[in-house]
Formats: C-alpha cells, structure tokens, sequence
C-alpha cells in the first residue's frame, strides 16, 4: 500500500524560514532509516506559497492564481509504501518534529490504487496500472 505523509506549514515556512542544521541532519536520520526500511519512495520540503500558483477551475473556465496563499498549507511530504497505516503510524512515531518547539503534526493519507476502482471497469484497473508502472520506471 501507499501513503502519503503530509507536513503542515507554519508562518514561518511559510516566510521561507529555512530548517536549522539540527533540523536537517536529524531528518536526514530518519530518512535514511526509511530508505533502509523499503519504506521511503519519495519525499521533499515545499517552497513557501508565494513562490507558487494556484489554478481555479470553473466549469470549462482556468484561472491562474499566483500566491502567497492563506489557510492551511503544505510544508513537505513523504511518499511511503507499508503493508498498513498502522505500519507507516508506528515508523512515524519516530520522526522528528518538523516544526521543533511548536506544536504541529502530520498527517498520513493512503493513496487510491488502481484496485480500488474494480467495480467500475476492469480496463480501467489495467490501463491505470500500466501507467504507474511506466510512471515508476521513468
């Protein structure tokens, strides 16, 4: 199964504050223990909003919205593979503190897999399971 593990931003990534090396070698640590474990796919911190753009969708109509935007937004993010979500809680009860000295969590999300959508077409399962695996081999 995958997950996605979520990072919440703070104002201060948000204003592009960068982690401090503590920060960073810690997570460096755990990371490896995940890329150790099979478990780590891919993972990366998320420039601040303003550095990013939004596209509005209304019917047949795009807009373009640049940031900074406002509400709760991402920071980072892990791509997991773990035999359950109970597996990816219990690797994570680990993990340092994203935002150290605030309080702030994560937020782990299984992704939909081609199985999940049987019930609607069993070409549709083949068709999206062909194009993760071309996606996966790059």
């Amino acid at each position: 199964m995958r997950f996605m593990v979520l990072v919440k931003s703070t104002p201060q990534s948000e204003a592009g504050v960068m982690p401090g090396a503590e920060l960073l070698e810690a997570m460096g640590r755990f990371n490896q223990e995940l890329v150790d474990a099979g478990m780590m796919k891919d993972g990366a911190g998320l420039h601040p909003s303003s550095r990013g753009a939004r596209i509005e969708f209304d019917g047949d109509r795009r807009t373009v919205v640049p940031g900074p935007f406002e509400g709760e937004l991402l920071a980072g993010y892990w791509m997991i593979e773990a035999p359950s979500l109970e597996a990816v809680v219990e690797r994570f009860r680990s993990c340092p503190s994203p935002h150290p000295g605030m309080r702030t969590h994560i937020e782990i999300r299984k992704l939909f897999e081609p199985e999940d959508f049987a019930e609607a077409s069993p070409e549709l399962v083949a068709a999206e399971r062909a194009f993760l695996d071309a996606a996966r081999r790059g």
